[in-house]
């Protein structure tokens, strides 16, 4: 007695690159964040050229966690290591963040592209 084509999934755990998980189609998933201290609030989400539409520039998109890591590292002059602990993360994700916000703010200033803050979980 048949009840009908039976569909069966194949899952690849196999994973070539140890950093990132595997999704069952053999895809790489990105790592879930790990929770992050900021203690900084925002009152502006955007960040603009003056004198220019909106409709006209490209943006960069920048993380809160980034946010905070310049605001720790670079305007109340902590060291790294200080300020990881202060996000409760390492010290190698603080500099990973830290490096990758300096790089999307030298953009947005130096090519005149808006700014937008995100939360993490956007």
């Amino acid at each position: 007695m048949t009840h009908g084509p039976v569909i069966q999934r194949v899952f690849h755990l196999e994973r070539k690159d140890d950093s990132l998980p595997l999704s069952y189609n053999n895809e790489h998933m990105p790592r879930l964040k790990c929770r992050r201290n900021i203690e900084i609030t925002l009152g502006v989400n955007y960040y603009k050229p003056m004198g220019v539409p909106i409709r006209l520039l490209d943006e960069v998109r920048i993380q809160l966690d980034e946010i905070e890591s310049i605001r720790l590292a670079d305007l109340e002059g902590l060291y790294q290591e200080d300020a990881a602990e202060r996000m409760g993360i390492s010290r190698q994700t603080f500099g990973r963040i830290i490096k990758e916000a300096r790089m999307k703010i030298a953009d947005a200033l130096i090519n005149g592209k808006i700014i937008r803050i995100e939360n993490i979980d956007s």
